[in-house]
């Protein structure tokens, strides 16, 4: 366990420098940007493989699950920020753990792209939505997540952090100059959007959670899905 997730770890620092770099040098190429990051977050699965081959009815939940959670987004598009995505990656980590909390949100920012637009914000995108499932995970045993309160001061604080990563997109990707000013301006004109998705984690939290946590939970128990994560 200890050695997966020094590899996870590893993983998603090589993915933000790439990312980074990527979004700065490569502006054009973001798709392609994209589908390397896609391919380096495989890197934990392949680890998982040499202890436990995975089954294909998991992949196909992982699958399903990230479908789900891309195309929840798509009826939300015209209300900035508002949308039940972080929502559904948050419970997929609570019971599968992080690593399919992590691909659930890489690949549903990915796929949910594909109908409303690709650019130099996707990579970020999965990025940020793929830490929400995986700090998820890493925490869903903790006395933070075990309580209501605690899952929606977290759902609420990550409605922030996703706004700032992706203030990054802006920066680093439509900007020619940096400026502290700069910078401070980007994120103070977020904050409002930022707050719309802090609120919408709490509402879906509130109304749908525990309705989620016991189907996946029964999934999980009948058929032994993932049992490992």
């Amino acid at each position: 366990m200890a050695r997966t997730r020094l590899i996870i770890f590893a993983v998603l620092f090589i993915d933000l420098l790439l990312l980074g770099l990527g979004s700065f040098y490569f502006q054009d190429q973001y798709l392609i940007l994209s589908f390397v990051f896609v391919i380096s977050a495989l890197v934990p699965f392949l680890v998982r493989f040499e202890a436990r081959k995975m089954e294909g009815r998991e992949v196909v939940l992982i699958a399903i699950l990230a479908a789900i959670a891309a195309v929840s987004r798509i009826p939300f598009a015209p209300i900035p920020s508002v949308q039940p995505t972080s929502f559904i990656i948050m419970m997929t980590a609570y019971v599968f753990g992080a690593e399919t909390g992590f691909m659930v949100g890489a690949l549903a920012a990915l796929v949910s792209n594909m109908f409303l637009g690709q650019g130099p914000w996707t990579p970020w995108q999965m990025l940020a939505w793929g830490m929400i499932g995986f700090s998820t995970g890493m925490l869903k045993d903790t006395w933070l997540m075990k309580k209501m309160i605690g899952k929606i001061l977290f759902g609420f604080l990550w409605g922030f952090l996703f706004g700032w990563m992706m203030n990054v997109t802006f920066i680093f990707s439509f900007l020619d100059d940096f400026s502290w000013s700069i910078l401070l301006t980007t994120y103070m004109a977020s904050v409002l959007f930022d707050f719309m998705h802090a609120i919408s984690n709490v509402v879906f939290l509130l109304l749908f959670s525990t309705a989620w946590i016991k189907i996946l939970e029964r999934f999980k128990r009948k058929y032994g899905l993932l049992s490992m994560r």
